[in-house]
């Protein structure tokens, strides 16, 4: 109890990029919405003397530590000066190795997860991020064509952070905003309907998201933009184009980027990339 309102320290430590012992350590953390966390994280790990200096600076924070480290080797150092120092560590790979080895009678490779995840699938990932840049806001509607994943929607819907959450699984995603002004580049109405996604929000929460960008750009209320004759106008349009198009629509009111890429995972059906 005496702890409950200290900082906790959380230790990100992998022999690659680090990204499924952040992904398992951010997804216990996020049930702790007010806690107050420092994230200290080491990649590409690959000698004793290394893991030395980490231990070092986890004991001065009574740090927790989330371990992805394929060399057995290694691993087994990490969690022996864990013991020797009373730190905590949580082995996010072996348990699941040494059941499958058990299982399959065979012996695991200690291929380190930098080697394994710089594969093709790998590569494909980095360049679904700089399609996703490229084309991100509507800056070239030849994007649309090439897309996987086609978002619409009114400014405050999402739509540019969705898009690089799904680039980071994979997907080549452009995005388009819908403004009652402007004309929709014809392609849209060409492509395959089944790629396209249409965002929508509620009046109060799009209201309050640009009255809030209105303020970080130091502008006044008052601004057309901001009112809500403005906001149900732009989700009128936006609905009457979904119905033209014919697509799925989701609404992101109350809902996280990762929940709405889940949705948008079973509407599509998409194959998972492997990483």
């Amino acid at each position: 109890m005496e702890k409950k309102n200290q900082t906790l320290h959380y230790f990100i430590l992998s022999d690659s990029i680090g990204e499924t012992a952040q992904k398992v350590a951010r997804a216990a953390l996020v049930h702790f919405p007010s806690a107050k966390t420092v994230l200290h994280k080491y990649t590409f790990i690959s000698n004793t003397e290394k893991i030395d200096e980490i231990i070092h600076d986890a004991v001065k924070y009574d740090g927790l530590l989330f371990m992805t480290i394929a060399n057995s080797e290694l691993a087994s150092y990490v969690e022996a000066k864990c013991i020797e120092t009373g730190l905590v560590c949580y082995n996010l790979i072996q348990p699941f190795t040494l059941e499958i080895e058990r299982r399959l009678g065979v012996n695991p490779t200690s291929l380190a997860g930098a080697q394994h995840e710089l594969s093709d699938e790998y590569f494909d990932r980095i360049e679904a991020m700089e399609f996703c840049m490229k084309y991100d806001d509507g800056k070239d509607p030849k994007g649309i064509g090439e897309a996987e994943i086609v978002l619409l929607g009114i400014s405050r819907t999402g739509k540019t952070p969705l898009s690089m959450y799904l680039a980071t699984l994979g997907y080549k995603v452009c995005n388009l905003p819908l403004i009652p002004e402007n004309d929709l580049p014809s392609i849209v109405f060409e492509i395959n309907k089944n790629k396209i996604i249409g965002l929508t929000n509620n009046i109060e929460v799009v209201n309050k998201h640009r009255e809030i960008r209105m303020l970080e750009y130091g502008i006044p209320k008052g601004s057309r933009y901001a009112s809500e004759n403005r906001v149900k106008q732009e989700l009128d349009y936006a609905d009457e184009v979904y119905r033209t198009l014919g697509c799925p629509v989701i609404n992101v009111a109350d809902r996280s980027i990762e929940e709405t890429a889940h949705i948008i995972s079973e509407i599509m059906k998409l194959t998972p990339h492997a990483f």
